[in-house]
């Protein structure tokens, strides 16, 4: 099964959760480790990915143990065309939409798709895009977006859209790692009303809490990412993963 299908067959018998782990945050040893608990308390998948080069020290090492000795799919969210592993089940190949450079939007993906193809990963098709979180995070500065204001759903159903219509099976509405404010549920709501269900709609980016994450499923998410909080708070990341998957 891929893991397309995996998603697919997972998503029809609840929302789904995804642990996103940042190598550069800590050591492949407490890596795989939360990865691990995650599983227990029930997440669906693991993505690895940062926002800055060091993240290739590490990660390479990280995704080979996590898919050896977790047994759930390990999915690649990479920041350049360098932070790619052979090791990983599958790459969100994706597109910055709202980046202000042409490196984020395809110059990056150009450079990859070689790199991809010869490591026989799985592509899932994605447009990604950073909405204003109250500060400026790692994501937004390095990618030199320009985020989403929190009051203008539309623009960001407009680039849903667009990333539809391109054939993406994947959009990523992210507030970025340690967000102060999570995306809008009313964002969440007018961007699914836009897709439809042929298209996955992913959350993420400052869900601290069970109720943040209710109220973006409830308003449409497919899936729900948290990253920051599996670092913190192992009994919130408990709690959270129960609320999306309906426990």
């Amino acid at each position: 099964m891929s893991v397309y299908e995996y998603i697919q067959k997972r998503r029809r018998e609840s929302p789904l959760h995804f642990t996103l782990i940042d190598p550069d945050k800590q050591s492949v040893e407490a890596g795989v480790g939360l990865a691990k608990q995650a599983k227990e308390f029930g997440t669906d998948a693991i993505m690895v990915g940062g926002s800055t080069p060091t993240v290739l020290l590490t990660m390479d090492e990280l995704v080979k143990r996590m898919r050896e000795e977790v047994g759930l799919p390990v999915i690649l969210f990479p920041f350049s065309h360098s932070a790619l592993s052979r090791n990983a089940d599958a790459v969100f190949f994706m597109s910055l939409l709202n980046s202000r450079t042409t490196q984020y939007l395809i110059e990056e993906q150009m450079r990859g798709a070689v790199v991809v193809r010869d490591f026989g990963l799985e592509t899932l098709p994605m447009g990604y895009m950073i909405v204003e979180g109250g500060k400026t995070t790692s994501a937004a500065f390095g990618s030199d977006a320009k985020p989403i204001p929190r009051d203008k759903p539309e623009f960001a159903a407009a680039y849903s859209l667009a990333a539809k219509y391109f054939g993406m099976r994947f959009v990523y509405l992210e507030g970025g790692s340690g967000a102060e404010f999570p995306v809008q549920p009313e964002m969440v709501a007018a961007v699914k009303k836009t897709i439809g269900e042929g298209v996955f709609l992913i959350v993420g980016g400052g869900i601290k809490t069970p109720e943040l994450a209710k109220d973006r499923v409830d308003a449409g998410a497919d899936i729900i990412v948290t990253g920051t909080i599996a670092e913190k708070d192992q009994n919130v990341l408990r709690e959270i993963i129960k609320t999306v998957k309906g426990k």
